[in-house]
Protein backbone atom coordinates (compact mmCIF):
# COMPACT_ATOMS: atom_id res chain seq x y z
CA UNK A 1 0.00 0.00 0.00
CA UNK A 2 2.87 2.36 0.86
CA UNK A 3 4.46 1.63 -2.53
CA UNK A 4 1.19 2.37 -4.28
CA UNK A 5 0.84 5.67 -2.41
CA UNK A 6 4.47 6.56 -3.27
CA UNK A 7 3.85 5.74 -6.92
CA UNK A 8 0.70 7.90 -7.04
CA UNK A 9 2.50 10.79 -5.32
CA UNK A 10 5.47 10.55 -7.70
CA UNK A 11 3.21 10.39 -10.77
CA UNK A 12 1.27 13.43 -9.58
CA UNK A 13 4.51 15.35 -8.99
CA UNK A 14 5.82 14.54 -12.48
CA UNK A 15 2.51 15.55 -14.02
CA UNK A 16 2.48 18.84 -12.10
CA UNK A 17 6.11 19.52 -13.14
CA UNK A 18 5.27 18.90 -16.80
CA UNK A 19 2.30 21.23 -16.51
CA UNK A 20 4.50 23.97 -15.03
CA UNK A 21 7.00 23.54 -17.88
CA UNK A 22 4.23 23.90 -20.47
CA UNK A 23 2.91 26.97 -18.68
CA UNK A 24 6.37 28.59 -18.68
CA UNK A 25 6.76 27.82 -22.39
CA UNK A 26 3.31 29.27 -23.07
CA UNK A 27 4.11 32.55 -21.33
CA UNK A 28 7.51 32.73 -23.06
CA UNK A 29 6.06 32.14 -26.55
CA UNK A 30 3.31 34.65 -25.85
CA UNK A 31 5.86 37.31 -24.89
CA UNK A 32 4.62 37.60 -21.29
CA UNK A 33 8.17 37.62 -19.93
CA UNK A 34 7.30 38.61 -16.36
CA UNK A 35 5.14 35.52 -15.85
CA UNK A 36 7.56 33.37 -17.86
CA UNK A 37 10.45 34.51 -15.62
CA UNK A 38 8.55 33.55 -12.47
CA UNK A 39 7.62 30.16 -13.96
CA UNK A 40 11.18 29.34 -15.00
CA UNK A 41 12.53 30.42 -11.61
CA UNK A 42 10.05 28.03 -9.96
CA UNK A 43 11.22 25.23 -12.26
CA UNK A 44 14.85 26.00 -11.42
CA UNK A 45 14.13 25.44 -7.75
CA UNK A 46 13.23 21.85 -8.64
CA UNK A 47 16.10 21.31 -11.11
CA UNK A 48 18.75 24.01 -10.49
CA UNK A 49 21.24 22.46 -12.96
CA UNK A 50 18.85 22.66 -15.93
CA UNK A 51 20.63 25.00 -18.36
CA UNK A 52 17.58 25.50 -20.60
CA UNK A 53 15.46 26.83 -17.73
CA UNK A 54 18.33 29.02 -16.56
CA UNK A 55 18.99 30.57 -19.97
CA UNK A 56 15.27 31.15 -20.48
CA UNK A 57 15.07 32.96 -17.14
CA UNK A 58 18.06 35.11 -18.19
CA UNK A 59 16.41 35.87 -21.52
CA UNK A 60 13.26 36.95 -19.69
CA UNK A 61 15.29 39.32 -17.49
CA UNK A 62 16.96 40.78 -20.58
CA UNK A 63 13.62 41.19 -22.36
CA UNK A 64 12.43 43.07 -19.28
CA UNK A 65 15.68 45.11 -19.42
CA UNK A 66 16.67 43.92 -15.94
CA UNK A 67 20.29 43.62 -17.04
CA UNK A 68 21.82 43.97 -13.58
CA UNK A 69 19.73 41.08 -12.23
CA UNK A 70 20.73 39.05 -15.26
CA UNK A 71 24.41 39.89 -14.70
CA UNK A 72 24.25 38.83 -11.05
CA UNK A 73 22.50 35.56 -11.87
CA UNK A 74 25.01 34.77 -14.63
CA UNK A 75 27.99 35.56 -12.41
CA UNK A 76 26.66 33.32 -9.63
CA UNK A 77 26.14 30.54 -12.18
CA UNK A 78 29.66 30.92 -13.52
CA UNK A 79 31.23 31.02 -10.04
CA UNK A 80 29.41 27.80 -9.17
CA UNK A 81 29.86 25.73 -12.37
CA UNK A 82 32.77 27.44 -14.23
CA UNK A 83 31.05 26.84 -17.59
CA UNK A 84 32.76 28.81 -20.41
CA UNK A 85 29.41 29.18 -22.22
CA UNK A 86 28.29 31.43 -19.35
CA UNK A 87 31.17 33.77 -20.27
CA UNK A 88 29.50 34.23 -23.66
CA UNK A 89 26.21 34.98 -21.90
CA UNK A 90 27.92 37.50 -19.59
CA UNK A 91 29.48 39.29 -22.54
CA UNK A 92 26.22 39.29 -24.47
CA UNK A 93 24.39 40.82 -21.48
CA UNK A 94 26.74 43.82 -21.77
CA UNK A 95 26.38 43.87 -25.55
CA UNK A 96 22.61 44.22 -25.18
CA UNK A 97 23.38 47.36 -23.19
CA UNK A 98 25.60 48.53 -26.10
CA UNK A 99 28.70 48.21 -23.93
CA UNK A 100 31.15 46.53 -26.30
CA UNK A 101 34.10 47.47 -24.10
CA UNK A 102 32.89 45.25 -21.24
CA UNK A 103 31.48 42.55 -23.55
CA UNK A 104 34.70 41.80 -25.47
CA UNK A 105 36.83 40.57 -22.52
CA UNK A 106 34.22 37.94 -21.68
CA UNK A 107 34.17 36.70 -25.28
CA UNK A 108 37.98 36.53 -25.29
CA UNK A 109 37.96 34.57 -22.00
CA UNK A 110 35.53 32.08 -23.56
CA UNK A 111 37.91 31.61 -26.49
CA UNK A 112 40.88 31.21 -24.10
CA UNK A 113 39.02 28.43 -22.28
CA UNK A 114 38.94 26.44 -25.54
CA UNK A 115 42.74 26.46 -25.73
CA UNK A 116 42.91 24.88 -22.26
CA UNK A 117 40.08 22.41 -22.90
CA UNK A 118 39.38 21.88 -26.63
CA UNK A 119 36.19 19.94 -25.87
CA UNK A 120 34.62 23.23 -24.78
CA UNK A 121 34.57 24.31 -28.44
CA UNK A 122 31.18 22.63 -29.03
CA UNK A 123 29.35 24.57 -26.35
CA UNK A 124 31.20 27.87 -26.81
CA UNK A 125 30.89 27.97 -30.62
CA UNK A 126 27.22 27.04 -30.35
CA UNK A 127 26.65 29.81 -27.78
CA UNK A 128 28.24 32.35 -30.12
CA UNK A 129 26.13 31.11 -33.05
CA UNK A 130 22.90 31.37 -31.04
CA UNK A 131 23.76 35.03 -30.36
CA UNK A 132 24.64 35.51 -34.07
CA UNK A 133 28.20 36.38 -33.05
CA UNK A 134 29.50 34.64 -36.15
CA UNK A 135 33.04 36.05 -36.13
CA UNK A 136 33.58 34.72 -32.61
CA UNK A 137 32.02 31.36 -33.53
CA UNK A 138 34.47 31.20 -36.43
CA UNK A 139 37.39 31.98 -34.09
CA UNK A 140 36.20 29.25 -31.71
CA UNK A 141 36.24 26.59 -34.43
CA UNK A 142 39.53 27.80 -35.89
CA UNK A 143 41.18 27.76 -32.44
CA UNK A 144 41.05 23.97 -32.28
CA UNK A 145 40.88 23.00 -35.98
CA UNK A 146 43.94 21.02 -36.97
CA UNK A 147 45.13 20.49 -33.38
CA UNK A 148 43.71 16.98 -33.40
CA UNK A 149 42.20 14.76 -36.10
CA UNK A 150 39.02 14.57 -33.99
CA UNK A 151 38.58 18.33 -34.24
CA UNK A 152 37.57 18.82 -37.87
CA UNK A 153 35.17 21.74 -38.11
CA UNK A 154 35.56 22.61 -41.79
CA UNK A 155 31.89 21.89 -42.45
CA UNK A 156 30.78 24.20 -39.62
CA UNK A 157 33.29 26.85 -40.76
CA UNK A 158 31.92 26.64 -44.29
CA UNK A 159 28.38 27.14 -42.99
CA UNK A 160 29.50 30.19 -41.02
CA UNK A 161 31.13 31.73 -44.09
CA UNK A 162 27.83 31.21 -45.89
CA UNK A 163 25.88 32.94 -43.12
CA UNK A 164 28.39 35.79 -43.29
CA UNK A 165 27.78 36.03 -47.09
CA UNK A 166 31.45 35.27 -47.82
CA UNK A 167 30.73 32.96 -50.73
CA UNK A 168 34.30 32.57 -51.98
CA UNK A 169 35.54 31.31 -48.60
CA UNK A 170 32.46 29.15 -48.10
CA UNK A 171 32.98 27.44 -51.47
CA UNK A 172 36.73 27.01 -50.90
CA UNK A 173 36.21 25.56 -47.41
CA UNK A 174 33.46 23.17 -48.52
CA UNK A 175 35.42 21.96 -51.56
CA UNK A 176 38.60 21.40 -49.55
CA UNK A 177 36.62 19.44 -46.97
CA UNK A 178 34.87 17.34 -49.62
CA UNK A 179 38.24 16.43 -51.17
CA UNK A 180 39.88 15.64 -47.82
CA UNK A 181 36.88 13.66 -46.55
CA UNK A 182 34.84 12.35 -49.51
CA UNK A 183 32.34 10.75 -47.11
CA UNK A 184 31.11 14.30 -46.39
CA UNK A 185 30.57 15.12 -50.07
CA UNK A 186 26.82 14.47 -50.14
CA UNK A 187 26.22 16.64 -47.07
CA UNK A 188 28.30 19.42 -48.64
CA UNK A 189 26.53 19.10 -51.99
CA UNK A 190 23.18 19.45 -50.21
CA UNK A 191 24.35 22.72 -48.65
CA UNK A 192 25.68 24.02 -51.96
CA UNK A 193 22.36 23.23 -53.65
CA UNK A 194 20.60 25.43 -51.07
CA UNK A 195 22.67 28.39 -52.20
CA UNK A 196 22.36 27.46 -55.88
CA UNK A 197 18.57 27.21 -55.83
CA UNK A 198 16.88 28.33 -52.63
CA UNK A 199 18.96 31.13 -51.17
CA UNK A 200 21.29 31.85 -54.03
CA UNK A 201 23.57 34.84 -54.05
CA UNK A 202 23.48 36.52 -57.46
CA UNK A 203 26.97 35.31 -58.42
CA UNK A 204 27.10 32.13 -56.37
CA UNK A 205 26.78 29.68 -59.27
CA UNK A 206 29.58 31.43 -61.13
CA UNK A 207 31.84 31.41 -58.04
CA UNK A 208 31.28 27.67 -57.57
CA UNK A 209 31.74 26.86 -61.26
CA UNK A 210 35.03 28.76 -61.48
CA UNK A 211 36.34 27.17 -58.27
CA UNK A 212 35.58 23.70 -59.62
CA UNK A 213 37.13 24.41 -63.03
CA UNK A 214 40.33 25.73 -61.40
CA UNK A 215 40.63 22.58 -59.26
CA UNK A 216 39.88 20.33 -62.24
CA UNK A 217 42.62 21.94 -64.31
CA UNK A 218 45.11 22.24 -61.47
CA UNK A 219 45.10 18.70 -60.01
CA UNK A 220 43.87 16.47 -62.86
CA UNK A 221 42.12 14.40 -60.17
CA UNK A 222 38.87 12.79 -61.39
CA UNK A 223 37.29 13.74 -58.05
CA UNK A 224 36.94 17.26 -59.43
CA UNK A 225 35.57 16.05 -62.78
CA UNK A 226 32.85 14.23 -60.83
CA UNK A 227 32.12 17.31 -58.75
CA UNK A 228 32.00 19.52 -61.85
CA UNK A 229 29.70 17.01 -63.56
CA UNK A 230 27.42 17.13 -60.50
CA UNK A 231 27.40 20.96 -60.72
CA UNK A 232 26.39 20.95 -64.39
CA UNK A 233 23.62 18.45 -63.68
CA UNK A 234 22.19 20.82 -61.05
CA UNK A 235 22.25 23.53 -63.75
CA UNK A 236 20.63 21.07 -66.20
CA UNK A 237 23.58 21.57 -68.55
CA UNK A 238 23.87 17.91 -69.45
CA UNK A 239 26.11 18.45 -72.47
CA UNK A 240 28.76 19.97 -70.17
CA UNK A 241 28.27 17.26 -67.55
CA UNK A 242 28.80 14.72 -70.35
CA UNK A 243 32.20 16.25 -71.19
CA UNK A 244 33.28 15.66 -67.58
CA UNK A 245 31.90 12.12 -67.52
CA UNK A 246 33.77 11.27 -70.72
CA UNK A 247 36.98 12.61 -69.18
CA UNK A 248 36.40 10.35 -66.15
CA UNK A 249 35.69 7.35 -68.37
CA UNK A 250 38.86 7.83 -70.42
CA UNK A 251 40.96 7.72 -67.27
CA UNK A 252 38.92 5.02 -65.56
CA UNK A 253 37.15 2.95 -68.26
CA UNK A 254 35.70 0.35 -65.90
CA UNK A 255 31.99 1.13 -66.35
CA UNK A 256 29.65 3.43 -68.20
CA UNK A 257 26.92 3.20 -65.54
CA UNK A 258 27.31 6.86 -64.53
CA UNK A 259 26.98 7.94 -68.15
CA UNK A 260 23.79 5.87 -68.57
CA UNK A 261 22.45 7.52 -65.40
CA UNK A 262 23.34 10.94 -66.83
CA UNK A 263 21.41 10.10 -69.98
CA UNK A 264 18.40 9.11 -67.90
CA UNK A 265 18.54 12.41 -66.00
CA UNK A 266 18.71 14.31 -69.29
CA UNK A 267 15.57 12.50 -70.45
CA UNK A 268 13.75 13.38 -67.24
CA UNK A 269 14.58 17.06 -67.82
CA UNK A 270 13.46 16.84 -71.46
CA UNK A 271 16.98 17.50 -72.77
CA UNK A 272 16.47 15.17 -75.71
CA UNK A 273 19.50 16.07 -77.85
CA UNK A 274 21.90 15.71 -74.93
CA UNK A 275 20.29 12.41 -73.90
CA UNK A 276 20.63 10.93 -77.41
CA UNK A 277 24.29 11.94 -77.62
CA UNK A 278 25.04 10.50 -74.17
CA UNK A 279 23.26 7.18 -74.76
CA UNK A 280 24.75 6.71 -78.22
CA UNK A 281 28.19 7.07 -76.62
CA UNK A 282 27.27 4.15 -74.36
CA UNK A 283 26.21 2.03 -77.35
CA UNK A 284 29.49 2.78 -79.11
CA UNK A 285 31.76 2.09 -76.16
CA UNK A 286 30.15 -0.58 -73.97
CA UNK A 287 30.18 -4.36 -74.15
CA UNK A 288 28.10 -4.66 -70.99
CA UNK A 289 24.76 -6.18 -72.06
CA UNK A 290 22.88 -4.76 -69.09
CA UNK A 291 24.01 -1.21 -69.90
CA UNK A 292 23.31 -1.76 -73.60
CA UNK A 293 19.76 -2.87 -72.85
CA UNK A 294 19.28 0.12 -70.54
CA UNK A 295 20.59 2.59 -73.12
CA UNK A 296 18.50 1.08 -75.92
CA UNK A 297 15.43 1.12 -73.67
CA UNK A 298 15.82 4.83 -73.01
CA UNK A 299 16.51 5.63 -76.68
CA UNK A 300 13.55 3.67 -78.09
CA UNK A 301 11.24 5.17 -75.46
CA UNK A 302 12.30 8.68 -76.57
CA UNK A 303 11.66 7.78 -80.21
CA UNK A 304 8.16 6.58 -79.37
CA UNK A 305 7.33 9.75 -77.44
CA UNK A 306 8.31 11.97 -80.38
CA UNK A 307 6.99 9.67 -83.12
CA UNK A 308 4.21 10.25 -85.62
CA UNK A 309 2.26 7.48 -87.35
CA UNK A 310 4.75 7.42 -90.25
CA UNK A 311 7.52 6.49 -87.80
CA UNK A 312 5.67 3.49 -86.33
CA UNK A 313 6.80 0.79 -88.82
CA UNK A 314 10.49 1.68 -88.28
CA UNK A 315 10.08 1.71 -84.50
CA UNK A 316 8.26 -1.63 -84.57
CA UNK A 317 11.09 -3.13 -86.62
CA UNK A 318 13.70 -1.62 -84.28
CA UNK A 319 12.00 -3.22 -81.26
CA UNK A 320 11.92 -6.60 -82.97
CA UNK A 321 15.61 -6.30 -83.90
CA UNK A 322 16.60 -5.38 -80.34
CA UNK A 323 14.74 -8.37 -78.89
CA UNK A 324 16.38 -10.64 -81.47
CA UNK A 325 19.79 -9.17 -80.59
CA UNK A 326 19.44 -9.51 -76.80
CA UNK A 327 16.90 -12.35 -76.63
CA UNK A 328 13.62 -12.88 -74.78
CA UNK A 329 14.47 -13.25 -71.10
CA UNK A 330 13.95 -11.44 -67.77
CA UNK A 331 17.08 -9.54 -68.74
CA UNK A 332 15.18 -7.74 -71.55
CA UNK A 333 11.86 -7.30 -69.72
CA UNK A 334 12.01 -3.50 -70.11
CA UNK A 335 12.15 -3.85 -73.91
CA UNK A 336 9.34 -6.43 -73.93
CA UNK A 337 7.08 -4.11 -71.93
CA UNK A 338 7.85 -1.20 -74.24
CA UNK A 339 7.01 -3.41 -77.22
CA UNK A 340 3.70 -4.43 -75.62
CA UNK A 341 2.77 -0.83 -74.79
CA UNK A 342 3.73 0.38 -78.27
CA UNK A 343 1.74 -2.41 -79.91
CA UNK A 344 -1.40 -1.57 -77.92
CA UNK A 345 -1.33 2.21 -77.67
CA UNK A 346 0.39 3.16 -80.94
CA UNK A 347 -0.28 0.30 -83.35
CA UNK A 348 -3.78 -0.19 -81.84
CA UNK A 349 -3.31 -3.96 -81.53
CA UNK A 350 -4.14 -4.71 -77.87
CA UNK A 351 -4.64 -8.46 -78.43
CA UNK A 352 -1.10 -8.83 -79.79
CA UNK A 353 0.18 -6.70 -76.92
CA UNK A 354 -1.49 -8.96 -74.34
CA UNK A 355 0.18 -12.01 -75.91
CA UNK A 356 3.58 -10.33 -75.35
CA UNK A 357 2.66 -9.64 -71.71
CA UNK A 358 1.34 -13.14 -71.01
CA UNK A 359 4.50 -14.62 -72.52
CA UNK A 360 6.60 -12.39 -70.24
CA UNK A 361 4.64 -13.54 -67.17
CA UNK A 362 5.69 -17.15 -67.93
CA UNK A 363 9.36 -16.24 -67.35
CA UNK A 364 11.13 -16.50 -63.97
CA UNK A 365 10.53 -12.98 -62.70
CA UNK A 366 11.02 -11.47 -59.25
CA UNK A 367 8.10 -9.84 -57.44
CA UNK A 368 8.91 -6.36 -58.76
CA UNK A 369 9.21 -7.59 -62.33
CA UNK A 370 5.88 -9.41 -61.97
CA UNK A 371 4.32 -6.20 -60.66
CA UNK A 372 5.72 -4.20 -63.60
CA UNK A 373 4.37 -6.74 -66.07
CA UNK A 374 0.94 -6.88 -64.45
CA UNK A 375 0.86 -3.09 -64.42
CA UNK A 376 1.38 -3.02 -68.19
CA UNK A 377 -1.31 -5.67 -68.67
CA UNK A 378 -3.72 -3.61 -66.55
CA UNK A 379 -2.86 -0.51 -68.60
CA UNK A 380 -3.72 -2.37 -71.82
CA UNK A 381 -6.99 -3.69 -70.35
CA UNK A 382 -7.86 -0.13 -69.37
CA UNK A 383 -7.08 0.94 -72.94
CA UNK A 384 -9.65 -1.65 -74.10
CA UNK A 385 -12.25 -0.21 -71.70
CA UNK A 386 -12.13 -3.41 -69.64
CA UNK A 387 -12.23 -1.37 -66.46
CA UNK A 388 -13.02 -4.12 -63.97
CA UNK A 389 -10.29 -6.43 -65.25
CA UNK A 390 -7.79 -3.58 -65.11
CA UNK A 391 -8.84 -2.82 -61.51
CA UNK A 392 -8.32 -6.47 -60.61
CA UNK A 393 -4.66 -6.40 -61.71
CA UNK A 394 -3.99 -3.02 -60.09
CA UNK A 395 -5.42 -4.44 -56.84
CA UNK A 396 -3.16 -7.48 -57.06
CA UNK A 397 -0.12 -5.21 -57.26
CA UNK A 398 -1.35 -3.18 -54.28
CA UNK A 399 -1.67 -6.38 -52.22
CA UNK A 400 1.61 -7.94 -53.39
CA UNK A 401 3.76 -4.86 -52.68
CA UNK A 402 1.99 -3.14 -49.80
CA UNK A 403 3.31 0.34 -48.93
CA UNK A 404 5.85 0.20 -51.78
CA UNK A 405 6.02 3.06 -54.28
CA UNK A 406 4.98 0.60 -57.03
CA UNK A 407 1.85 -0.22 -55.00
CA UNK A 408 1.11 3.51 -54.70
CA UNK A 409 1.49 3.84 -58.46
CA UNK A 410 -1.00 0.99 -58.92
CA UNK A 411 -3.36 2.70 -56.47
CA UNK A 412 -3.14 5.93 -58.47
CA UNK A 413 -3.92 4.08 -61.70
CA UNK A 414 -6.85 2.33 -60.02
CA UNK A 415 -8.18 5.71 -58.91
CA UNK A 416 -7.82 7.05 -62.45
CA UNK A 417 -9.67 3.97 -63.74
CA UNK A 418 -12.60 4.81 -61.45
CA UNK A 419 -12.39 8.39 -62.70
CA UNK A 420 -12.47 7.25 -66.36
CA UNK A 421 -15.51 5.10 -65.49
CA UNK A 422 -17.09 8.29 -64.04
CA UNK A 423 -17.34 6.61 -60.65
CA UNK A 424 -16.37 9.93 -59.09
CA UNK A 425 -17.32 9.13 -55.48
CA UNK A 426 -14.96 6.16 -55.29
CA UNK A 427 -12.23 7.93 -57.27
CA UNK A 428 -12.44 10.94 -54.95
CA UNK A 429 -11.95 8.72 -51.91
CA UNK A 430 -8.90 7.05 -53.47
CA UNK A 431 -7.31 10.33 -54.58
CA UNK A 432 -7.86 11.78 -51.10
CA UNK A 433 -5.85 8.94 -49.55
CA UNK A 434 -3.10 9.17 -52.17
CA UNK A 435 -2.56 12.89 -51.51
CA UNK A 436 -0.48 11.77 -48.52
CA UNK A 437 1.71 9.35 -50.54
CA UNK A 438 5.44 9.49 -49.85
CA UNK A 439 6.26 9.72 -53.57
CA UNK A 440 5.87 13.41 -54.44
CA UNK A 441 4.85 12.86 -58.06
CA UNK A 442 2.08 10.45 -57.03
CA UNK A 443 0.91 12.83 -54.29
CA UNK A 444 0.87 15.79 -56.71
CA UNK A 445 -1.04 13.80 -59.34
CA UNK A 446 -3.57 12.61 -56.76
CA UNK A 447 -4.06 16.16 -55.47
CA UNK A 448 -4.69 17.45 -59.00
CA UNK A 449 -7.46 14.91 -59.63
CA UNK A 450 -8.88 15.31 -56.13
CA UNK A 451 -9.31 19.06 -56.66
CA UNK A 452 -10.68 18.52 -60.17
CA UNK A 453 -13.42 16.17 -58.98
CA UNK A 454 -14.17 17.90 -55.70
CA UNK A 455 -14.47 21.42 -57.13
CA UNK A 456 -16.62 20.42 -60.06
CA UNK A 457 -18.79 18.04 -58.05
CA UNK A 458 -19.86 21.00 -55.92
CA UNK A 459 -20.32 23.34 -58.90
CA UNK A 460 -22.36 20.83 -60.96
CA UNK A 461 -24.56 18.41 -59.01
CA UNK A 462 -25.37 16.43 -62.17
CA UNK A 463 -21.63 16.13 -62.98
CA UNK A 464 -22.45 16.39 -66.68
CA UNK A 465 -19.47 18.58 -67.52
CA UNK A 466 -17.11 16.49 -65.38
CA UNK A 467 -18.21 13.33 -67.20
CA UNK A 468 -17.50 15.00 -70.55
CA UNK A 469 -14.12 16.14 -69.28
CA UNK A 470 -13.26 12.63 -67.99
CA UNK A 471 -14.16 11.28 -71.44
CA UNK A 472 -11.63 13.69 -72.96
CA UNK A 473 -8.99 12.58 -70.47
CA UNK A 474 -9.71 8.94 -71.33
CA UNK A 475 -9.25 9.67 -75.03
CA UNK A 476 -5.87 11.21 -74.18
CA UNK A 477 -4.99 8.05 -72.23
CA UNK A 478 -5.79 6.01 -75.36
CA UNK A 479 -3.50 8.23 -77.50
CA UNK A 480 -6.55 9.50 -79.41
CA UNK A 481 -5.43 13.12 -79.24
CA UNK A 482 -7.49 14.48 -82.16
CA UNK A 483 -10.68 13.04 -80.72
CA UNK A 484 -9.74 14.46 -77.33
CA UNK A 485 -9.37 17.93 -78.87
CA UNK A 486 -12.89 17.66 -80.33
CA UNK A 487 -14.25 16.48 -76.97
CA UNK A 488 -12.65 19.33 -75.01
CA UNK A 489 -13.64 21.96 -77.58
CA UNK A 490 -17.22 20.69 -77.47
CA UNK A 491 -17.20 21.08 -73.68
CA UNK A 492 -15.94 24.66 -74.00
CA UNK A 493 -18.69 25.51 -76.48
CA UNK A 494 -21.35 24.19 -74.12
CA UNK A 495 -19.88 26.27 -71.29
CA UNK A 496 -19.50 29.42 -73.42
CA UNK A 497 -21.15 32.46 -71.89
CA UNK A 498 -21.38 30.94 -68.43
CA UNK A 499 -19.79 32.50 -65.37
CA UNK A 500 -16.06 31.69 -65.13
CA UNK A 501 -15.71 28.12 -63.86
CA UNK A 502 -12.99 25.61 -63.02
CA UNK A 503 -14.01 23.07 -65.67
CA UNK A 504 -13.41 25.70 -68.36
CA UNK A 505 -9.99 26.61 -66.93
CA UNK A 506 -8.76 23.02 -66.69
CA UNK A 507 -10.18 22.23 -70.16
CA UNK A 508 -8.15 25.08 -71.63
CA UNK A 509 -5.13 23.75 -69.76
CA UNK A 510 -5.58 20.27 -71.26
CA UNK A 511 -5.93 21.71 -74.76
CA UNK A 512 -2.80 23.77 -74.24
CA UNK A 513 -0.77 20.66 -73.31
CA UNK A 514 -2.10 18.75 -76.36
CA UNK A 515 -1.14 21.60 -78.69
CA UNK A 516 2.31 21.73 -77.05
CA UNK A 517 2.70 18.01 -77.75
CA UNK A 518 1.84 18.71 -81.39
CA UNK A 519 4.42 21.59 -81.38
CA UNK A 520 1.67 24.10 -82.15
CA UNK A 521 3.02 26.55 -79.61
CA UNK A 522 1.06 29.60 -80.75
CA UNK A 523 -2.24 27.74 -80.35
CA UNK A 524 -1.10 26.33 -76.99
CA UNK A 525 -0.20 29.82 -75.83
CA UNK A 526 -3.65 31.12 -76.75
CA UNK A 527 -5.25 28.53 -74.40
CA UNK A 528 -3.03 29.56 -71.49
CA UNK A 529 -3.65 33.25 -72.22
CA UNK A 530 -7.42 32.70 -71.91
CA UNK A 531 -6.91 31.24 -68.43
CA UNK A 532 -4.66 34.15 -67.43
CA UNK A 533 -7.20 36.70 -68.66
CA UNK A 534 -10.51 35.14 -67.57
CA UNK A 535 -9.64 32.80 -64.69
CA UNK A 536 -7.40 34.90 -62.47
CA UNK A 537 -8.68 33.18 -59.29
CA UNK A 538 -8.47 29.64 -60.69
CA UNK A 539 -6.30 27.00 -59.02
CA UNK A 540 -4.78 26.49 -62.48
CA UNK A 541 -3.57 30.07 -62.92
CA UNK A 542 0.00 29.29 -61.78
CA UNK A 543 0.25 26.47 -64.31
CA UNK A 544 -1.07 28.66 -67.12
CA UNK A 545 1.44 31.38 -66.21
CA UNK A 546 4.34 28.93 -66.07
CA UNK A 547 3.52 27.08 -69.29
CA UNK A 548 2.99 30.38 -71.12
CA UNK A 549 6.30 31.68 -69.80
CA UNK A 550 8.13 28.51 -70.85
CA UNK A 551 6.73 28.67 -74.40
CA UNK A 552 7.64 32.34 -74.79
CA UNK A 553 11.08 31.82 -73.28
CA UNK A 554 12.18 28.53 -74.81
CA UNK A 555 10.06 27.93 -77.92
CA UNK A 556 9.17 31.34 -79.34
CA UNK A 557 12.38 33.03 -78.11
CA UNK A 558 10.48 35.94 -76.57
CA UNK A 559 12.17 36.34 -73.16
CA UNK A 560 10.78 39.83 -72.53
CA UNK A 561 7.25 38.43 -72.68
CA UNK A 562 8.23 35.45 -70.51
CA UNK A 563 9.84 37.52 -67.75
CA UNK A 564 6.68 39.20 -66.34
CA UNK A 565 4.89 35.83 -66.42
CA UNK A 566 7.60 34.24 -64.29
CA UNK A 567 7.49 37.30 -62.05
CA UNK A 568 3.77 36.83 -61.35
CA UNK A 569 4.43 33.28 -60.15
CA UNK A 570 7.26 34.47 -57.87
CA UNK A 571 5.23 37.24 -56.22
CA UNK A 572 1.71 35.79 -56.28
CA UNK A 573 2.09 32.01 -56.17
CA UNK A 574 4.88 31.11 -53.73
CA UNK A 575 3.17 27.81 -52.88
CA UNK A 576 3.17 26.64 -56.52
CA UNK A 577 5.27 23.63 -57.55
CA UNK A 578 6.48 25.89 -60.36
CA UNK A 579 7.82 28.54 -57.97
CA UNK A 580 11.45 27.33 -57.86
CA UNK A 581 11.94 26.79 -61.62
CA UNK A 582 10.11 30.07 -62.34
CA UNK A 583 12.43 31.95 -59.97
CA UNK A 584 15.49 30.36 -61.55
CA UNK A 585 14.40 31.24 -65.10
CA UNK A 586 13.46 34.76 -64.01
CA UNK A 587 16.90 35.33 -62.48
CA UNK A 588 18.58 34.11 -65.63
CA UNK A 589 16.49 36.41 -67.80
CA UNK A 590 17.21 39.30 -65.46
CA UNK A 591 20.92 38.57 -65.78
CA UNK A 592 21.53 37.65 -62.13
CA UNK A 593 23.83 34.74 -62.93
CA UNK A 594 26.60 34.18 -65.41
CA UNK A 595 25.56 31.33 -67.67
CA UNK A 596 28.35 29.81 -69.73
Amino acid sequence: MKKLFLYITLSFSLFAFAQNEQLAQYYYDKGDFEKAKISYEELLKETPQNSLYFLRSIDCLQQLQQFENAQNALQLRYDKYQQPTILVELGYNYQLQKNETKATPYYERALESIKKNPNDVYGVANAFERKVLLEYALKAYKTVSGTNENYNFNYQIGLLYGQMANMELMVATFLDEAYANPENSIRIENQLVRFMVDEGDANFNDILRKALIVRTQKTQDIFWNRFLSWFYVQQKEFDKAFIQEKAIYKRNPETLANIVSLGQQAIQEDKTDAAIEILNFVLQNSQDKELLVQANTFLIRMKIEKATATDFPAINLALEDLLKQFGISPFTLSLQLIQAHFTAFNLKKPEEAKKIIKSALEMQLNEYEIAQTKMELADILLYEEKFNQALLYYSQIELDLKNDVVAHEASLKAAKTSYFKTDFEWALKQFKELKAANAQLIANDALEYYLLINDNKVADSTQTALKQFAKGDYLLYQNRDEEAIVQFQSLLQKKAGEQANEIEAVTLLRLGKIYEKKSDFVLALSQYQKIIETHKESIYIDEALFYAAEINNKKLQQPEIAKPLYEKIIFNHQDSIHFVPARKEYRMLRGDTVIQ
